[in-house]
């Protein structure tokens, strides 16, 4: 019988996290010298654990007491996670509709450090590769980043933007612009085989009460048969049912 390894974690990882359950279990800011006791760390050790989770965010320090407190980083990971889970529940349904409707290849894209993440596909009944899977990052130039571009707010997103941004040349840029513009108007971005050839997509966004950006609906299909525009029957459809989902999370347009 063979036995079972058990994996090897990075232990250095675990120390940090240890931290910031002690910092959650307490319930109160902790100086240094209760962390060191809670945790019989050295204070060299703890020192530059200390320091890291600071500088990214994952802790703060008061500057007059010198207390610690969990970060605003942890806050704004927890409402990213929180806000991925809830929207998956309600566009499961939405989604298989979709896909009915339209025999098309429907995927959810939401917000991360890195760009738009495929966090959840319906394929149609028949196979094409869309050049894209779950945990995919979509580029600035597909449908679903001129959404992202247009619409979202966060200051990590605008990071994302300016990295992909010099991709573009002058006349891409322009275009691009233009496509913003209208995007913003019409609650509808399509772009013809922007990863595959013969494989074409069209976007349109998921927002919130705060007219913040929860994520988008992306349709994918053979590019004859994915409109380029939203008075297309299925653009209406796909945009009617983007203002039933946001408006379940309190947007009013």
């Amino acid at each position: 019988m063979a036995t079972a390894t058990k994996a090897t974690g990075i232990q250095s990882l675990q120390i940090g996290l240890n931290i910031l359950e002690i910092l959650a279990i307490e319930k109160q800011p902790l100086k240094f010298t209760d962390i060191q006791n809670l945790t019989s760390m050295t204070k060299s050790n703890l020192y530059k654990y200390l320091t890291t989770l600071s500088q990214i965010g994952l802790i703060y320090r008061h500057p007059h007491t010198n207390m610690y407190t969990l970060g605003h980083k942890l806050a704004q990971l927890g409402n990213v996670a929180l806000n991925q889970s809830s929207l998956i529940e309600v566009v499961i349904p939405y989604f298989k509709k979709i896909t009915e409707h339209t025999n098309l290849t429907i995927l959810l894209a939401v917000p991360s450090i890195k760009g738009p993440l495929i966090s959840y596909i319906v394929s149609a009944d028949y196979g094409i590769n869309i050049g894209a899977q779950m945990g995919t990052l979509l580029p600035i130039s597909s449908s679903t980043g001129v959404v992202f571009s247009t619409f979202e707010k966060n200051v990590f997103m605008k990071d994302w933007e300016e990295k992909e941004l010099p991709k573009f040349n002058q006349s891409e840029l322009n275009q691009f612009q233009d496509d913003k513009e209208k995007t913003r108007r019409l609650f509808f971005a399509s772009k013809t085989e922007p990863l595959i050839k013969h494989v074409s997509s069209f976007s349109v966004p998921l927002l919130n009460f705060n007219h913040e950006l929860l994520g988008a609906i992306t349709v994918v299909g053979i590019t004859e048969t994915v409109p380029k525009s939203a008075d297309h029957p299925t653009g209406q459809y796909v945009l009617n049912v983007a203002k039933e989902i946001s408006e379940y999370f309190g947007f009013k347009k």
